[in-house]
């Protein structure tokens, strides 16, 4: 009898020691990794180096671990790909990856993990087909350039936009898009065209009665998630798009339904 009391007590303050433990920074549960390709093939965005700034304040901030990359071709390997849960795009042109790093990047979404594209992600990878599928369309135009938008948020209840008001405005460059699948995402937001030139030459390209800015997909068994926003560093810096992000990587590692 004794002997059991004896290791009925030993186990509660093992089971105490470890709950203490896990408070702990050193001991808390592996962070989230996200990559940050940056990498410009076509035009080179201004606030890229802001961008990566804010990644990895916000990266502090809520405990991820952000790791920063203008090199695809080094930082998209099998090796590194073990160790990540979210990519993150702000690219454009026809990045340096063979053939069997783009399977790799493919098949590490399908298996269940993240991928988020930012602003000119879809200004990126024109000639891989399956790459356009992923993020579900390519950058067509800006027809207004930079403009204060106002922008419709069609499902309030998505992760990365459940924060946001039904309708919002916002200084930036809004894109247009061709090639887009509307069959295979889910919109979130979109440009209200009320009050906009709808007769702008690069309208051709596209609906012009739909202006979708922010979608996302299931990919396999992972999720991607894209927006048009973040041409400006002012829009970095803004307390709605920084949760967005937040929260959409969150999403694509599966933590926030």
């Amino acid at each position: 009898m004794k002997n059991r009391l004896t290791l009925l007590v030993t186990l509660m303050m093992l089971g105490a020691a470890i709950s203490f433990l896990l408070l702990l920074p050193g001991f808390a549960k592996n962070k989230l990794r996200v990559l940050y390709l940056t990498q410009s093939k076509g035009f080179k965005h201004q606030v890229l180096p802001e961008s990566e700034k804010v990644m990895q304040e916000l990266g502090e901030k809520h405990g991820f671990e952000v790791t920063i990359s203008q090199e695809a071709d080094k930082a998209i390997t099998p090796e590194n790909l073990k160790n990540l849960d979210v990519i993150m795009f702000y690219t454009t042109g026809e990045l340096p990856l063979s053939a069997e790093q783009k399977t790799a990047l493919l098949n590490f979404v399908k298996s269940g993990k993240g991928f988020i594209g930012t602003h000119s992600a879809t200004d990126t990878f024109y000639q891989w087909p399956e790459y356009g599928e992923l993020i579900g369309g390519h950058f067509a135009a800006h027809p207004w350039n930079q403009f204060e938008a106002t922008i419709k948020v069609e499902d309030r209840k998505f992760a990365a936009t459940r924060h946001l008001p039904a309708t919002f405005k916002i200084t930036d460059e809004i894109y247009t898009f061709k090639e887009f699948k509307p069959q295979l995402v889910h919109v979130v937001m979109r440009l209200d065209p009320a009050g906009l030139d709808l007769t702008k030459k690069d309208l051709e390209k596209v609906d012009a009665k739909d202006f979708p800015l922010a979608w996302w997909r299931n990919y396999g068994k992972g999720r991607v998630f894209y927006t048009a926003l973040g041409h400006r560093p002012e829009v970095w810096h803004d307390e709605r798009f920084q949760t967005m992000i937040v929260n959409a990587i969150r999403w694509g590692a599966g933590e926030m339904k």
